[in-house]
């Protein structure tokens, strides 16, 4: 049985429901209307942002209003789908760009015939050659502008004072030398040929003149040395000529060197041609250290290309360079002590040329 006062709480009772109702009603309006809104926003950043895609594409720029609503869109709470934020397809994608390449620094030639570091050697066929000077063979210290030349006579001063002497050297080609005149034109040594090899028969022979020229320049009063023209191909032939003149000196004081004389056979084929290097210089060796057991002086003769290119001259330091070069002013940059500067010099007492020579040391007091 219902009493009075359960239908008052009835009726309170359903005008709770109905604000209820309605507050809920009012809710799902917002809420479809936000959902629309949303869609509707949704749409247009789609359409934008394909917009935008076909700026970029065509190389334009991109607008930032899609990003703006983008950031408003995630601060007022939107669900945006991951897809939505898949922004990355609006740049392209980097390159990287090549590093500059550094261009070396040009290498620059020093130019060999200014450096100071070269000198050039001619060879017999025309070919030139600019070659480094060796640091470890001692140097000439001559300073050549006190060389004076004087009726075809090289002379060499230092302090003013003449220091050198001068010479010829003389075979069985100048014929009979009046060695006489010869000093009294102002000669003061020659080197006399002792002997030779044949370049073709190997065959040893004495000068036809030099048994006759020895002895007619020591009475002239002239200081005299000797050379030997080797063809030698072997360090025993070495030793063999060695005491074939040796053995032609035993009755002459002699007060100037024994040369040895290897060299180029112009214009001919010698036996010495298939020599290597090491090989000449063995040979040369031999020969000096043989005259020099005797008790002679000794030195090498040649040109400047046969001295650089043809023996190795570092181990031939213990004796004296006679140098031939045929200029004003030689350019052998190594230590020599007597040099032959021309083979077409004339003097009173031999008919036709002769070579001449200049030496730097006085041998007949050494």
């Amino acid at each position: 049985m219902r009493m009075p006062d359960d239908y008052d709480e009835h009726s309170g009772t359903s005008a709770t429901v109905i604000s209820a109702i309605i507050a809920v009603s009012t809710f799902v309006v917002v809420i479809l209307i936000v959902v629309l809104y949303l869609n509707d926003r949704n749409n247009q950043r789609r359409n934008q942002t394909q917009q935008n895609d076909s700026v970029q594409a065509s190389g334009g720029a991109v607008s930032s209003d899609s990003y703006q609503n983008d950031i408003e869109d995630l601060l007022t709470g939107s669900t945006l789908s991951p897809e939505d934020f898949d922004f990355w397809d609006m740049y392209p994608e980097p390159t990287e760009e090549p590093l500059p390449t550094d261009t070396p620094e040009p290498v620059v030639q020093e130019d060999p015939s200014t450096d100071g570091k070269h000198t050039r050697i001619k060879f017999p066929d025309g070919r030139e050659e600019w070659v480094l000077i060796s640091p470890y063979l001692p140097k000439h210290e001559f300073d050549f502008t006190q060389l004076v030349c004087q009726s075809n006579l090289m002379k060499y001063y230092e302090n003013g004072r003449k220091t050198s002497f001068v010479g010829v050297d003389i075979s069985k080609q100048q014929d009979y030398v009046d060695f006489v005149r010869l000093k009294k034109a102002g000669i003061e040594f020659v080197m006399l040929r002792v002997g030779a090899r044949g370049y073709g028969t190997g065959q040893l022979s004495l000068d036809d003149n030099f048994i006759d020229n020895m002895q007619r320049a020591l009475d002239a009063g002239l200081d005299v040395g000797v050379y030997f023209f080797s063809q030698a191909i072997s360090v025993d032939e070495a030793i063999e000529e060695a005491n074939m003149v040796v053995a032609n000196l035993q009755e002459y004081e002699i007060t100037y060197p024994v040369a040895y004389d290897m060299e180029f056979i112009p214009n001919d084929t010698a036996r010495t041609d298939a020599l290597s290097k090491s090989e000449k210089t063995d040979i040369a060796k031999a020969f000096l250290d043989t005259v020099a057991q005797y008790g002679y002086k000794t030195m090498i003769y040649g040109n400047k290309e046969w001295l650089i290119r043809e023996i190795d001259m570092s181990k031939l330091t213990a004796y004296d360079v006679w140098l031939s070069q045929a200029e004003d002013i030689p350019d052998y940059p190594y230590k020599f002590t007597m040099w032959q500067y021309t083979f077409e010099g004339s003097v009173d007492g031999i008919s036709g040329n002769v070579n001449m020579n200049i030496s730097f040391v006085n041998y007949a007091d050494k």
